[in-house]
């Protein structure tokens, strides 16, 4: 198995893959805890459904970047439903459940009346969750992977005590002089790359799966939020490597593999945090 595993390694569309999944993973699992604590765990699967819908747009007008409609799109949704909150005559999880409803039905109606090619149903397939193979990965893809993994791990650590009083207390934050509404944008943009990053790998449907499962899962074992972020980061690292090595062993679809990787350590972290309350 392992001499297998390496033989597929000398294959750069593999590395690629390792990198991006990993490189998402980490990203999606230090904005994790903050949404999930934040109340905002939906809004993974809310943006993913808009891009989805952006990437139909895309399609129809027939760019060749796609993330020149994609990425401002679900970056100006992800800022509006942050925003809004609890202060909105609709409030934030309505707001999600709506366009993300909306979104994906404009988007799958778009694609019918106006196919790219004749395979419609693995387009689709492909867009909700994630190619079933990894050599769709492109070496343009992964450097802008790595490019935005890098800016997103730098905001996250230099404005760390920001975003922890933010998450935790906002109208205190705003008492003591913090620029609240700022790094909320800034945590809706962060969000929103993330989600258009990761659709490549686990698709629409699922890349909301690598925000929620690292976050609730040290919240199983750990009181503290730098512990909670920490333990999140390396497990959600973890799995993402694990899913990645089984489904080229095994021929699965990555995305679907990570999740399950992802579903199952959640399960056992709950496992372990009821023996210890025991």
């Amino acid at each position: 198995m392992i001499a297998t595993l390496m033989m597929y390694l000398e294959y750069p569309f593999v590395r690629y893959a390792f990198i991006v999944g990993v490189l998402t993973a980490l990203c999606a699992s230090l904005l994790g805890v903050t949404l999930v604590l934040k109340r905002f765990s939906y809004i993974g699967d809310g943006l993913s459904h808009v891009a989805f819908g952006a990437i139909a747009v895309a399609t129809l007008l027939g760019l060749t970047n796609k993330m020149i409609i994609v990425l401002p799109v679900t970056v100006v949704c992800a800022v509006l439903l942050l925003k809004s909150g609890g202060n909105a005559r609709i409030k934030g999880d309505a707001a999600i459940a709506m366009i993300s409803v909306t979104a994906l039905a404009f988007g799958y109606l778009l694609m019918n009346m106006f196919p790219a090619s004749s395979n419609l149903s693995g387009d689709v397939c492909s867009t909700l969750f994630g190619s079933a193979s990894i050599l769709t990965l492109t070496v343009r893809e992964v450097i802008l992977c790595v490019v935005a993994s890098a800016l997103t791990v730098a905001v996250f650590v230099l404005f760390y005590n920001k975003i922890f009083a933010v998450t935790f207390d906002e109208d205190f934050s705003k008492a003591t002089g913090v620029h609240a509404d700022g790094y909320n944008t800034l945590i809706a943009v962060i969000t929103a790359v993330i989600i258009v990053m990761g659709m490549n790998l686990v698709g629409s449907l699922l890349i909301s799966a690598l925000v929620i499962f690292p976050a609730l899962s040290s919240m199983r074992l750990f009181n503290s939020f730098r512990a909670v972020t920490l333990f999140s980061a390396a497990l959600s690292v973890i799995c993402a490597v694990i899913g990645i090595t089984v489904s080229i062993l095994a021929g699965t679809p990555t995305g679907s593999t990570v999740v399950a990787a992802d579903a199952a350590a959640f399960g056992i972290c709950c496992a372990i945090g009821a023996v210890r309350h025991v």
